[in-house]
């Protein structure tokens, strides 16, 4: 193996020594500095980190001599399957930064990308058919703003934000609890499938690890460990969603949460969330509250005129050369022209359109309809248009 497959052995060995978890890897870790030393090490009783017992030190040295280890490792690659660790230099910078980081990751597919923006849109498994919208609106949104999704693939919220993201050409990472060669729930089958192709899933366990119940919780710090914004959708006030809330809240992330009817038990968390501080979110752009999102948004929308707008222009006359007869010259500059030119890469809705084109609603209604029949703008959401490349 060259070097770097053989550091990757190493860190691929820690993570599958039977019975040390990842409190006792870190204790390792702790005392010989990365999974190389920690291999070499000549551990015994007396010279063991406290924490780690006769039995610990028995179970390494066993393992040192288990060939299993080793060809399960030598097989992740023909399986489509990419093991990262702490040392890796794709491993997220965003994990780094959380205190119970996982020391090993799988990972289908790709991880967040470190420069942009990431939520995770959570909530309840069995939703309302508000909230599945809701979250599927939402990660849709996102998706034309650049900003990527991650969750669960869970049913109900988690599998309608980040089908919404994948539907909007976004990057949705799934986090699963149990081996990213495993499709769990299978119901969501046909996004597991996408997100593979167009996104990624990852998981600390070990490939064909069956779904366990303690296993989802652990995997819930890993989801808001990667994300910049924690956003609740729907929650009973006793819901799993609220121990991710939570561990959003110890790694220091921004939490927000859609509100709904004082009525409905499964809008009773999002509402207790917004009583005690929780940011109310009705729709993507409300997530320009958070300074950071903001500026990064403002930052990418600029960056993306500039290096667009030739582009754009062509596209504009491209437009005008094969959809525009010599008739609806005239028309098209007075009001389509007026139109397409409120609209850009980010969803604008219709009462906007109206105030910045100054036209009646009537007239905007019929000449977004004709801009969209001629396929130089689109519908994202009820009444919310972006620009189409022609």
């Amino acid at each position: 193996m060259e070097s770097d497959r053989v550091n990757d052995y190493y860190w691929y060995w820690l993570c599958n020594i039977p019975g040390i978890g990842r409190t006792k890897m870190n204790l390792l870790l702790d005392e010989y500095g990365d999974a190389k030393h920690v291999y070499q090490s000549e551990l015994s009783t007396y010279n063991a980190p406290y924490g780690i017992s006769t039995r610990d030190i028995e179970r390494m040295n066993e393992s040192k001599k288990d060939k299993k280890i080793y060809e399960e490792f030598c097989a992740l690659n023909d399986s489509g399957i990419t093991f990262i660790h702490k040392q890796s230099d794709n491993y997220p910078s965003r994990l780094k930064n959380i205190s119970d980081a996982p020391v090993g990751l799988y990972m289908r597919g790709r991880c967040v990308d470190d420069d942009a923006i990431t939520v995770a849109i959570i909530g309840a498994r069995s939703c309302s058919e508000y909230g599945r919208q809701a979250a599927y609106e939402l990660g849709r949104s996102f998706a034309y703003m650049g900003i990527q999704v991650v969750s669960g693939m869970a049913l109900g919220i988690d599998a309608a934000g980040q089908r919404g993201c994948v539907d909007g050409g976004g990057l949705s990472v799934a986090v699963l609890g149990c081996g990213v060669d495993v499709c769990y729930p299978r119901e969501n089958i046909e996004l597991y499938s996408r997100l593979e192709d167009t996104g990624g899933i990852i998981s600390e366990y070990l490939p064909h690890s069956k779904p366990c119940k303690g296993a989802f919780p652990e995997r819930n710090r890993i989801i808001s460990g990667l994300s910049d914004v924690v956003i609740v959708v729907e929650a009973r006030k006793r819901s799993g969603s609220l121990i991710t809330v939570d561990q959003a809240l110890e790694q220091g992330k921004d939490i927000m949460a859609v509100p709904g009817r004082i009525s409905d038990p499964l809008s009773a968390g999002c509402n207790e969330l917004i009583k005690l501080g929780a940011m109310i979110i009705t729709c993507a752009d409300d997530i320009r509250q958070i300074d950071a999102v903001r500026q990064w948004v403002e930052q990418r929308a600029s960056l993306e005129k500039n290096n667009f707008k030739t582009e754009e222009t062509q596209c504009w006359n491209d437009f005008e050369k094969d959809y525009l007869d010599n008739s609806d010259i005239n028309l098209l500059a007075s009001e389509k022209n007026m139109v397409y030119s409120t609209t850009n890469l980010y969803p604008k809705d219709i009462d906007t359109i109206i105030k910045e084109t100054g036209l009646d609603i009537a007239v905007v209604s019929q000449r977004l309809f004709e801009l969209q029949l001629q396929g130089a703008i689109k519908e994202v959401g009820k009444n919310s248009y972006v620009r189409c490349s022609i």
